[in-house]
């Protein structure tokens, strides 16, 4: 996909290979151990502001936050 393209003129299929893509190439040292990324999205999908892939409390892309070992829930649920 085009990289200047805003989400809404990407089709759903490249807006996801884009995001899987983007956290592929994170550097390993920054990313989550695996099981907690798991742990992180469960917690996000029992959410109540779980919209879409997006928290509807804060705004962020629930799997970019989760793959960020550094990264908390901002409401404190991870």
């Amino acid at each position: 996909p085009c990289r200047k393209c805003l989400l809404r003129e990407m089709d759903q299929n490249a807006y996801m290979e884009s995001l899987y893509a983007y956290i592929a190439r994170l550097e390993p040292e920054i990313k989550a151990d695996e099981a907690v990324y798991e742990e992180r999205l469960g917690i996000c999908k029992g959410c109540d502001y779980l919209k879409e892939g997006l928290c509807g409390a804060c705004g962020c892309f629930v799997e970019l936050r989760a793959v960020i070992a550094k990264n908390v829930c901002p409401y404190q649920k991870w």
